[in-house]
Parts: structure tokens; C-alpha cells; sequence
């Protein structure tokens, strides 16, 4: 077989990866890539949805956007508000942060705070990377037109 697919085990992976909303065919776009976040779960995304991530720079409709947020870097509130610019209407948002005991750690009631300022609330999480925590951020229900 030719193919250049990722080693990531569809059944563990992607079972996570479909409850926090990835799925076939979408778009989802990617903020604050550094050379700390975990590749395996980025390729593991990049197989279930089946095309690569798109970066910050893409100005197009996105479907979900992928947000790794370390304590330290800019404001919470304000990279929640620019992962919203391209988010299609019934999209949604995984932040993804380091876990508690590893260096730039964000407490979950910053990222609460930081999401319902934003505009956004909390509906869920997978544990799918042994390094970062991830939620999920949607728009309430009747909040987007």
C-alpha cells in the first residue's frame, strides 16, 4: 500500500475525535500551532476529516477551528473571539491546552470564563492526547444566525 496515512488507530482516535465533532469532509482550521503541540493528533484529525488542517491565515468558511492555547500566550478571550472570524454557523471550536502538571497549564475556570465572554460555552471533551485537555466550545443554541 502505498499511502502516506497516519498511524493513528481509527477505532481509539477517532471514536474521541467524532465526540468532540470531527467528521468526514469538514474544514477546520488551525490557531496556534507551535512545535510543542501533539502531531499525533493532529494527523489523527487530518485522516477523519481527509484533507489537511488549514492555518491561521485561511479566509474562508471553516467548519470547526483547532485552538492550541498555552498559558502565556496572548489572551484567552481574544483568540476565542478570532477562532470565531471564519466559523461556519452550526461550527464549533476544540481548545486545547496543556494538562494539569505540565508547564503553561491553563485552569478550567479561566477557560469557562474566558469561553462565556467570547460568547461560547462548554459541551464537552475526549481525552485524545497524553499532553493537552481538550474542550469543546459551541455557540448557545439561537445565538448565531
Amino acid at each position: 500500500m502505498g499511502s502516506t496515512a497516519h498511524a493513528a488507530s481509527p477505532g481509539s482516535a477517532g471514536g474521541a475525535l467524532a465526540k468532540l465533532g470531527f467528521g468526514e469532509r469538514q474544514v477546520v482550521q488551525e490557531i496556534g500551532w507551535d512545535s510543542d503541540v501533539d502531531d499525533e493528533l493532529r494527523f489523527a484529525i487530518e485522516d477523519l476529516i481527509g484533507t489537511e488542517l488549514e492555518d491561521e491565515d485561511y479566509g474562508d468558511v471553516a467548519d470547526a477551528v483547532l485552538v492550541w492555547f498555552r498559558q502565556g500566550d496572548d489572551d484567552l478571550v481574544d483568540t476565542l473571539v478570532d477562532a470565531l472570524t471564519n466559523l461556519a454557523d452550526a461550527g464549533f471550536v476544540v481548545l486545547l491546552t496543556p494538562k494539569a502538571g505540565h508547564p503553561d497549564h491553563v485552569d478550567a475556570s479561566e477557560i469557562e470564563e474566558a469561553a462565556v465572554t467570547a460568547g461560547l460555552h462548554t459541551a464537552g471533551g475526549a481525552s485524545v492526547s497524553t499532553e493537552w485537555s481538550s474542550v469543546r466550545l459551541v455557540a448557545p443554541r439561537g445565538a448565531r444566525r
